[in-house]
C-alpha cells in the first residue's frame, strides 16, 4: 500500500483478465506497484485466460468472462495467445482454440476504438499531427468471415441468397471463368448485417461525444453501392433521428468520406477526430496512424458497446513472445509496458464514469500524465529509445528494464498522489 495514501473505493464490478507470456507477466507487476496500492476494488472478478486455463476448460471461460463484462459494463483485459499449429503443439492443446478477442467481441457487441498515446520526444513519422487520431474499427464480418474458393476449371460463379420463408431464392452471377490456357481463379462471398452496422453507428457516436470530437465514416460506396451503400445509410439514418441535437450540442461534427479521400485527409490535418472504418480498413488504418504517431507500443485499445455503458481496455499488442523467451532464460528485458498500463487506466476511468466516482477518475489521469512524463522525461524502454536515438548511438542509459520503468511510474505517481487533494 502506498504509504499514507487512503485507497480508493470502488464499489463497482471490474473484471480482470489475465493472459500470456510477457504481457502476463507485467500484467501482474502493474497491479502490484501501480493499482493495488492505490486503488481498493471490492467487486474485483478475476479470469485467466492464459492459454493453458482455456485449454483446461475448453474455452468455457473466455465465454465466462465475456458474460461477467457485460454484468459490470467493465473488462481489462491483458493480451493473449490466438493458437495457431505451432502453439497446438508448444502447449498440447485439445484444438486450436478461436481468438479470445474474437469470442468476446461476438458476445458483447460493439466497436473497437484504438488511439495513440503522445509523448513529445518519441518522433512522429506524420510531423503535423499532434492530436490523437481515434480509430474505431467494425470488429464484424466482411473479410474476416467471409467464404473464400479457388477454382481450377472453367465455370461460373454465383451467388444466391435463399429466403426462410420459402420464396425465389436471390440469384446472381458473378463472373463466366472461360476455358482458356489457365483456367479457373479465386471467388470471395461476404455479409454483414444491419444489426451490427446499427451497433457500429451507436458505438461510433456515443465514442465521439464522450470524447467531444468529430466523428468520420469512411467506406466505397461508390463501387459497393449496397454493401458500402448500406452503412453509409444506416449511419445518416441514426445520426439524424438520434445523435445531431447531442452533436449540435457540443460543437462537433459528422460527416461520411470515400476512404481514399479520408486517407489523404488524415495525412494533412492535425488530428483530432475518431474515424470509423470498417472492418478491414480499421484493422490497416489502426497500425498506420499509431506507427505514423511513432510507435505501435504507444497505442491504447478500447471496445466500446452499442449502449455506450460497457467497455473492454486492452492493450493493442501482442503477448511480445521474444522478451518472454529471454525472461525464461534470465536475461535482462525492456518490454514496454505503456498499453497495457493504459488499459488499467481507461477501464478504470471508464467505472469512474459509471459510478461518478470522481477520486477514481483523477487517479486514472494521473496513472496516464506518470507514464507519460517519465518517458519526456527519459525513462523508457528500449522500444522507445530506439524511435528517439538509432542503434548506433544508443548506451545503456538510455533506456530502462521493464521493472526500472514500472518503479518510475510509481515514484512518479505516488508524488503525484501525495501533492494533490486526493
Amino acid at each position: 500500500m502506498a504509504t499514507g495514501f487512503q485507497r480508493i473505493v470502488v464499489t463497482g464490478g471490474v473484471v480482470d483478465v489475465d493472459g500470456d507470456e510477457m504481457t502476463r507477466i507485467i500484467w501482474q507487476m502493474i497491479k502490484e506497484k501501480l493499482i493495488f496500492p492505490f486503488v481498493e476494488m471490492r467487486d474485483h472478478r478475476y479470469f485467466d485466460l492464459g492459454i493453458q486455463n482455456r485449454d483446461a476448460t475448453n474455452d468455457q471461460v473466455t465465454v465466462d468472462c465475456a458474460h461477467a463484462i457485460l454484468d459490470c459494463n467493465v473488462g481489462i483485459k491483458c493480451a493473449t495467445i490466438t493458437p495457431d499449429a505451432a502453439r497446438v503443439r508448444e502447449f498440447n492443446l485439445k484444438q486450436m482454440w478461436l481468438s479470445p478477442n474474437g469470442t468476446i467481441r461476438n458476445i458483447l457487441g460493439g466497436t473497437v476504438f484504438r488511439e495513440p498515446i503522445i509523448c513529445k520526444n518519441v518522433p512522429r513519422l506524420v510531423t503535423c499531427w499532434d492530436r490523437p487520431i481515434c480509430i474505431g474499427r467494425h470488429a464484424f464480418g466482411d473479410q474476416y468471415k467471409a467464404q473464400d474458393v479457388r477454382f481450377t476449371q472453367p465455370g461460373t460463379l454465383e451467388m444466391v441468397f435463399t429466403p426462410d420463408d420459402g420464396s425465389a431464392p436471390m440469384r446472381r452471377q458473378v463472373f463466366r471463368f472461360p476455358a482458356n490456357a489457365t483456367p479457373g481463379g479465386v471467388g470471395l462471398c461476404m455479409y454483414n448485417t444491419d444489426e451490427s452496422i446499427i451497433g457500429f453507428a451507436h458505438s461510433s457516436f456515443q465514442y465521439a461525444l464522450q470524447k467531444g470530437w468529430p466523428l468520420y465514416l469512411s467506406t466505397k460506396n461508390t463501387i459497393l453501392k449496397q454493401y458500402d451503400g448500406r452503412f453509409m445509410d444506416i449511419f445518416q439514418d441514426i445520426f439524424d433521428r438520434v445523435y445531431k441535437p447531442q452533436f449540435d450540442a457540443a460543437g462537433i461534427t459528422y460527416e461520411h468520406r470515400l476512404i481514399d479521400d479520408m486517407v489523404a485527409f488524415a495525412m494533412k490535418t492535425n488530428g483530432g477526430f475518431v474515424w470509423a472504418c470498417k472492418n478491414y480498413d480499421g484493422d490497416v488504418q489502426s497500425d498506420s496512424v499509431a506507427q505514423g504517431f511513432g510507435s505501435l507500443g504507444l497505442m491504447t485499445s478500447v471496445l466500446m458497446c452499442p449502449d455506450g455503458r460497457t467497455v473492454e481496455a486492452e492493450a493493442a499488442h501482442g503477448t511480445v513472445t521474444r522478451h518472454y523467451r529471454m525472461h525464461q532464460r534470465g536475461e535482462e528485458t525492456s518490454t514496454n509496458p505503456v498499453a497495457s498500463i493504459f488499459a488499467w487506466s481507461r477501464g478504470l476511468l471508464h467505472r469512474a464514469k459509471l459510478d461518478n466516482n470522481e477520486r477514481l477518475a483523477q487517479f486514472c489521469y494521473a496513472l496516464e500524465k506518470a507514464c507519460i512524463d517519465c518517458v519526456e522525461a527519459g525513462q523508457m524502454t528500449k522500444d522507445l529509445a530506439l524511435c528517439i536515438k538509432p542503434l548506433s548511438a544508443l548506451t545503456r542509459a538510455d533506456w530502462q528494464t521493464t521493472t526500472e520503468y514500472l518503479n518510475s511510474v510509481a515514484a512518479r505517481l505516488e508524488a503525484a498522489l501525495h501533492a494533490s487533494t486526493l
